[in-house]
């Protein structure tokens, strides 16, 4: 028998996620604090990350990644934040990922694939020897 989930703590999650994709910074990184795992996931698998990613947030992104958050976690397409913010030329995001040590090869597409299939040849650049 599955457990049904606290409807405050969907709620608490919802909020946190809509942040996420808002790009609120500080107040995901107090969420984070006070408690809220930092690589908490939605029902596709989408972690904070990807979403705050996807959406072309990079503080939000580095405010997770500072937290532990992990920057290849892929969701449950086998997608990575990293390989979603070269779909959406965030290049910004892109740098963050890097930084926090995100691998260009990770996932199903990868963002090399991915970057590959946009002729994005600047991104295959950076991606070399990563």
């Amino acid at each position: 028998m599955s457990e049904v989930p606290d409807p405050e703590v969907i709620e608490l999650a919802t909020k946190v996620f809509d942040l996420a994709r808002r790009g609120e910074a500080e107040a995901l990184a107090a969420y984070v604090d006070a408690g809220v795992p930092a690589n908490l996931t939605n029902d596709r698998g989408d972690t904070l990350v990807m979403l705050a990613a996807y959406h072309g947030h990079a503080p939000a992104v580095q405010a997770l990644l500072d937290r532990g958050a992990q920057p290849d976690r892929p969701n449950d397409r086998g997608q990575t934040p990293l390989a979603g913010a070269v779909f959406k030329g965030e290049d910004e995001v892109i740098r963050v990922l890097l930084a926090g040590g995100a691998d260009p090869a990770a996932g199903t597409l990868s963002a090399v694939d991915t970057a590959r299939m946009f002729g994005k040849t600047d991104l295959l650049e950076l991606f070399r020897g990563r």
